[in-house]
């Protein structure tokens, strides 16, 4: 195919967008596409359209263009943005009336356990298939998980099989090592949240922490924080490999470089989370962060005992297990 005619097949998929809402782009392939980026999967994302009042229920407040767009660092959403205020106030009948014909939502039954939505649910094994993954989903569909938690590149198709339930897409970064540099780290997290991650779990530079080089593992999760304006971030210190001060340092770190979580270990180090670095870790961080427990919690007990030491989030493969009452299978982490 020709250039030019590559460039009039654009043009026209840009005009439908617009015409249907989608993109305020100018129709001109040869301008930048300010705002959309594209993930590796293939995925086009744009920032989250702002409904404009006249479209939506009546609010007590109208806002400009310039006070709708959506800019969470400086709090000038107004109730029409979606990425604040997404599309909760809106009844099924008003659903229907933009011409959808079915909602996806994410229905509990009495089996369900209470702490279902505080497990991300893991598949994180280098062997793990596309087979595997759309289990993955289908169970956190149907228990209502908090979310999915999957390697990289599995995070397009997990977005596309989650898509409407209400259950989130947690990736990793840096993963397992968390070795790699505050750069490669940034752009793995860019590319992740293109291609539909909510959610992003990072390793930090556990080297750097050991070695004493505060600076360095400060502007690495910086670096990441910075690629994820706007998602969830937690960060995972390798709890096993660090001594008690040295985990004390990883979480201040964490707290000053914003991140939402510190969670214990990526499940593939010497040894998981224990009750007494979830309590060391909540002290350390106070009320406002995130605690997230993670690596060998296999049964309800465990996972009870983690929660009352003060996590947030559970880390686990053994998910079903858990909130079922029953033995995790063998290779369950």
């Amino acid at each position: 195919m020709r250039e030019d005619e590559i460039k009039k097949i654009a043009n026209e998929v840009v005009k439908i967008l617009g015409r249907k809402g989608l993109t305020s782009l100018e129709p001109n392939i040869n301008k930048p596409f300010k705002g959309v980026t594209m993930g590796s999967g293939g995925k086009i994302f744009q920032k989250p359209l702002v409904n404009k009042p006249s479209s939506m229920p009546s609010q007590k407040k109208e806002y400009s263009d310039a006070e709708a767009d959506c800019q969470l660092d400086k709090n000038t959403c107004g109730p029409e943005c979606q990425e604040c205020n997404p599309l909760s106030y809106m009844s099924e009948e008003q659903f229907k009336g933009m011409g959808v014909d079915r909602i996806g939502l994410c229905n509990a039954d009495e089996k369900t356990s209470s702490i279902a939505g505080m497990i991300d649910h893991t598949l994180l094994k280098a062997n793990s298939t596309q087979e595997e993954i759309g289990k993955l989903c289908e169970d956190a569909r149907k228990y209502c998980f908090a979310s999915v938690c999957i390697n990289p590149a599995y995070v397009t198709l997990a977005s596309r099989l989650l898509r409407g339930s209400g259950v989130k897409v947690c990736t990793v970064i840096g993963f397992p090592l968390g070795s790699s540099t505050p750069t490669i780290k940034a752009i793995e997290a860019r590319d992740a949240i293109a291609n539909g991650a909510d959610e992003i779990d990072m390793v930090l530079n556990i080297g750097a922490l050991k070695s004493g080089n505060d600076r360095l593992v400060l502007d690495d999760i910086k670096a990441v924080r910075t690629a994820t304006c706007g998602k969830i971030l937690k960060v995972i210190l390798e709890t096993s490999y660090l001594s008690k001060e040295e985990k004390i340092r990883a979480c201040i770190l964490s707290k000053e470089a914003n991140a939402d979580f510190v969670k214990t270990s990526t499940g593939f180090g010497s040894g998981g989370a224990t009750v007494e670095d979830i309590a060391l870790m909540r002290a350390t961080v106070g009320a406002e962060m995130g605690v997230k427990a993670s690596g060998g919690i296999k049964d309800a007990g465990i996972a009870q005992a983690m929660i009352k030491a003060g996590a947030t989030r559970l880390g686990t493969s053994a998910s079903i297990a858990i909130i079922s009452g029953g033995a995790a299978e063998k290779g369950q982490y």
